[in-house]
């Protein structure tokens, strides 16, 4: 016999937004990170990619860079971590204009799901593939003669810092990734400005080798302020208003391109 329950309708979950958009976006991580042992190349190819710069630098340009007050290698690994997290980053984009050229993200606008999910999911997943890759690249280095002296306090600030990088870039990267229409234009548009920032910075070089105009860029672009308050925290080492600025820097590009990068999505989303 049917009860009066029984016939009673399912009604979902009572749950507010926020806590919807943060359960879409861990199911979208999840899903971003099961990639990883069924694409392993992925992982191995990023990871791969550090060792060869440590290696390159170390032996073949280390001899010929001077860095005043300490070894080559205690100068050169933040700059290693600080390129790593940043062309990591790049997956994000590559990995969003792929799904949105195959078609993926109409899939999920047929599901009840948080579209914002979409972006942080991938983002946040970039980020924990990041750490994995930073464990490699502290590694490495220490083989190669990087000795850091920083406490645990140092520690916590560097790998916050990287992580907060990795976040920063991989937003970068999405705005980009929503401008072109495949994977590999977002990962040649990210490459385009990223390699220049990169290298013209005190990662692997001091900037008082270069000339006078180059200097002042160098100095003072996000990189740099970036890598040098990465240095400080692994060396026990003076932060001054690097510090900060490297966390203002990343506050400032996240606070420009996560509202981008949304408002670019859901118009592509639309059509």
């Amino acid at each position: 016999m049917t009860t009066a329950e029984s016939l009673a309708p399912v009604r979902p979950l009572q749950r507010g937004r926020l806590q919807w958009a943060i359960t879409d976006t861990l199911v979208l991580t999840k899903r971003s990170l099961r990639h990883i042992p069924r694409i392993p190349d992925q992982l191995i190819f990023a990871t791969v990619n550090p060792i060869i710069f440590v290696l390159l630098f170390r032996y073949v340009f280390g001899g010929a860079i001077g860095t005043p007050g300490m070894t080559y290698p205690d100068f050169l690994m933040a700059g290693i971590f600080v390129q790593t997290v940043a062309f990591g980053a790049v997956n994000s984009g590559v990995g969003l204009a792929e799904d949105m050229h195959r078609g993926l993200v109409n899939r999920f606008r047929s599901l009840p799901m948080a579209p914002s999910a979409v972006l942080t999911g991938r983002i946040l997943a970039d980020v924990v593939r990041n750490s994995i890759i930073i464990v490699t690249g502290v590694l490495i280095g220490l083989v190669v003669g990087f000795r850091p002296t920083a406490g645990i306090a140092g520690w916590v600030g560097a790998i916050a810092l990287l992580l907060l990088v990795s976040l920063t870039f991989s937003w970068v990267s999405s705005t980009i990734g929503l401008m072109v229409r495949n994977a590999e234009g977002a990962q040649s548009a990210n490459y385009i400005w990223l390699l220049p920032l990169t290298f013209a910075s005190s990662a692997f070089v001091p900037t008082e080798s270069m000339p006078a105009g180059l200097r002042v860029f160098a100095d003072y672009q996000p990189i740099t302020v970036i890598v040098d308050a990465v240095r400080g925290f692994l060396l026990d080492e003076p932060l001054g208003w690097r510090g900060w600025g490297a966390f203002a820097w990343c506050a400032v590009i996240v606070a420009i391109c996560a509202p981008l990068a949304v408002r670019k999505f859901q118009r592509r989303a639309m059509h």
